[in-house]
């Protein structure tokens, strides 16, 4: 299953459970239910922003985008963990708005039913999601499995809230348990705000694989040294710039071929990967720097 088909399964997997919660969260009256059903509802809209950003994220260079658009879906990425803030900070003010003003809540049979189901299938689909997130190196739908794993152990605490209520009466724990769904909500938006905001501001690529650029390079005894190594990702795609010293007796064709060797060993080890190498002089003194 590609990126794309695994986008549209999420969008129809929050769509029916939308409708189930909803529906049972309305007949019993409970917050905690209507939370997850609203939690689900920006979950359904943070799917089909992934959708159409890998969509767009999967098109090639062009001469407004010559780098390509793989930022598309770390934008994405960011837009969705502001909604899911967003959608705490609602199911927050409703619940305490029923334990200060009262809750009531009937049949939590259908309730604990819901939920139980809805637990399976966001489990079996955000592991199906994040393993094909792994696998195309997709910032997106990685940020969409993982909306879809926050929602299985939120809909988990809703289903033991329910329980609770069903064996102790005790109607106040559905409210709360809902602000404990917000408080992991809210964990999660934090998480996958950091996430998206280092590649949408040009961090450098994490130390390992820096470490990997390097290891290559030094497998090359042609290379004297190296300087102005500067890497970055946008989407699933890694940039790498690098400065390359060559021998000044090494000839035009030697260097060429040199370049053509370490961009494919990068390249092998990255395959989405933009690589441009700059070769000077070694024992040229004067040349610059800058």
């Amino acid at each position: 299953m590609g990126k794309h088909q695994a986008a549209l399964l999420s969008i129809f997997s929050n769509s029916i459970l939308i409708i189930f919660k909803l529906i049972a969260g309305i007949f019993m009256g409970s917050i905690s239910v209507i939370s997850e059903a609203l939690h689900s509802g920006i979950d359904l809209l943070a799917s089909i922003i992934a959708f159409f950003s890998i969509r767009e994220a999967s098109k090639v260079p062009d001469d407004e985008h010559p780098f390509g658009h793989g930022k598309y879906e770390n934008v994405s990425g960011f837009v969705e963990a502001i909604l899911i803030f967003l959608a705490a900070i609602l199911i927050i003010f409703e619940a305490v708005k029923k334990i200060l003003h009262g809750a009531t809540i009937e049949n939590t049979g259908a309730g604990i039913l819901v939920m139980l189901v809805a637990t399976l299938a966001n489990f079996i689909i955000s592991m199906l999601l994040l393993k094909i997130a792994k696998k195309t190196d997709s910032i997106a739908l990685e940020a969409d499995g993982m909306h879809l794993l926050t929602d299985v152990f939120t809909s988990m605490g809703v289903l033991v809230g329910l329980v609770l209520v069903r064996f102790t009466g005790l109607k106040i724990i559905d409210p709360i348990a809902a602000l404990l769904v917000a408080i992991l909500i809210i964990k999660t938006s934090i998480d996958m705000t950091k996430k998206s905001i280092v590649d949408l501001v040009d961090s450098k690529l994490p130390e390992e694989e820096v470490n990997r650029i390097v290891d290559i390079i030094s497998t090359y005894p042609q290379v004297k040294t190296y300087h102005k190594l500067r890497t970055r990702k946008s989407g699933q795609r890694r940039e790498v710039d690098i400065h390359l010293k060559l021998d000044d007796s090494t000839s035009l064709t030697e260097a060429h071929s040199l370049c053509n060797a370490v961009e494919q060993d990068i390249k092998a080890l990255f395959p989405e990967c933009y690589v441009l190498i700059h070769i000077e002089p070694y024992n040229n003194l004067n040349y610059s720097e800058v």
